[in-house]
């Protein structure tokens, strides 16, 4: 079965850090271009970040460019999304993405 399994995610204070998990499994992880994407309360999804297959190419949305960091590791079927200097405005439910495949997700609340 093709799965994705987001963990990680909880409520930090402003200024603070996530690391965000995406367990993989059922499929060629390492072949995939992979992504997170978030929807925040009341709003649409919107895209985050994408790493290419071999981890060596990474995009960034504008908003969070130089606060988080997209990696991978092929050897554990695993996305991650380390997230620094945290505002409020990134709360949200943050999924992996493979294509149209996504997982749950896993909720990051940013509130003092």
């Amino acid at each position: 079965e093709v799965q994705l399994v987001e963990s990680g995610g909880g409520l930090v204070q402003p200024g603070g850090s996530l690391r965000l998990s995406c367990a993989a499994s059922g499929f060629a992880f390492s072949t995939f271009t992979m992504s997170w994407i978030r929807q925040a309360p009341g709003k649409g999804f919107e895209w985050v970040s994408e790493i290419n297959s071999g981890g060596g190419t990474t995009y960034y949305a504008p908003s969070v460019k130089g606060r988080f960091t997209i990696s991978r590791d092929n050897a554990k079927n695993t996305l991650y999304l380390q997230m620094n200097s945290l505002k409020p405005e990134d709360t949200a439910v943050y999924y992996c993405k493979r294509g149209t495949l996504t997982g749950q997700g896993t909720l990051v609340t940013v509130s003092s």
